[in-house]
């Protein structure tokens, strides 16, 4: 049994069905009055952030709350790092503390995998680097589901920053791994060499990324990367890369508007889009509790099947 939820290259289609069967039924006690279920008592949480982040943060800190878990944070800011500890001293030492679940986000990819094989505890990637953040594609594939019926045969178009993002490599591996068909499109400068040989199709146009979709999804585009050169103005972005009504009518007239969030209104999408019919952004959150309370239940239980 894997222990652990380190991303979703490496976990089967099986266990993704499993999370979502499970999330879908925790997002029942999201939406209730009492949300509150005992399938945490007495464990402990910790949330082990070196990046700032509200909304995953408070996503995994209200899962384990609402499942009874003790739960904790600590954040790179206001913890002994700054004192110069390091990162598998800091691990050993809240693993040392009897923790059941430490949830971590790391700006270097691969650092949830170095900690995993040396605590007790199981640890959940709530983002590393560059590489994955599967909690967030879980909770956009429990939204698809629930307003598309199922994955398969749908097609996924993926906008933004593909290079840097995270949510875009999850993303690739749980939707293809559930029979989706992916395209991914954006500036050169921010699309790697070597995408398609992920099993996608790859553009330097919205429109063409678009086309067809069941899905339509933005990344966010950081105002650091203007900064170093790899486009000219997000102004300029958004007049070839971001989405509005106009463009947002090459994708079928169903599809679905989603962000992993926060979004640059007038970057990635106009107000109009992201504020639209077709827009799930919101859900997507609630979502994110439901999800994360499933992947803690399950590990808590004893993981996932290899």
């Amino acid at each position: 049994m894997k222990k652990d939820l380190l991303g979703l290259k490496d976990l089967s289609a099986e266990s993704i069905n499993a999370i979502l069967d499970e999330a879908a039924q925790m997002k029942k006690i999201v939406l209730q009055k009492e949300k509150k279920t005992k399938d945490l008592a007495g464990r402990a949480v910790v949330n082990l952030f070196y990046e700032n982040s509200t909304r995953t943060r408070l996503s995994f800190e209200l899962a384990a709350k609402y499942m009874s878990a003790n739960a904790a944070n600590i954040t790179a800011s206001g913890s002994s790092v700054q004192k110069g500890e390091t990162l598998i001293d800091t691990a050993n030492t809240i693993n040392a503390m009897g923790t059941d679940i430490l949830v971590m986000r790391h700006s270097m990819s691969g650092a949830p995998h170095l900690i995993a094989p040396i605590v007790n505890a199981s640890v959940i990637n709530a983002g590393d680097g560059m590489d994955e953040h599967p909690t967030q594609a879980l909770l956009d594939m429990l939204t698809i589901i629930e307003k598309k019926g199922a994955i398969k045969g749908l097609k996924v178009a993926i906008v933004g920053d593909i290079n840097h993002s995270r949510v875009v490599r999850s993303n690739i591996y749980g939707l293809k791994k559930l029979g989706a068909q992916v395209s991914v499109g954006g500036p050169s400068t921010l699309i790697p060499p070597d995408m398609d040989k992920l099993g996608v199709s790859v553009f330097n146009s919205v429109q063409e990324t678009i086309i067809d979709a069941d899905v339509v999804m933005g990344l966010r585009i950081q105002l650091e990367r203007q900064k170093s050169g790899l486009f000219p103005s997000l102004r300029e972005y958004y007049r070839f890369f971001g989405v509005d009504d106009k463009r947002l009518k090459f994708a079928k007239p169903d599809a679905l508007v989603m962000h992993p969030g926060p979004v640059n209104r007038g970057v990635e999408f106009s107000s109009s889009v992201i504020d639209g019919d077709q827009s799930v952004i919101n859900e997507q959150v609630t979502s994110g509790v439901a999800v994360r309370m499933a992947v803690m239940k399950i590990l808590a239980q004893g993981g996932f099947e290899e």
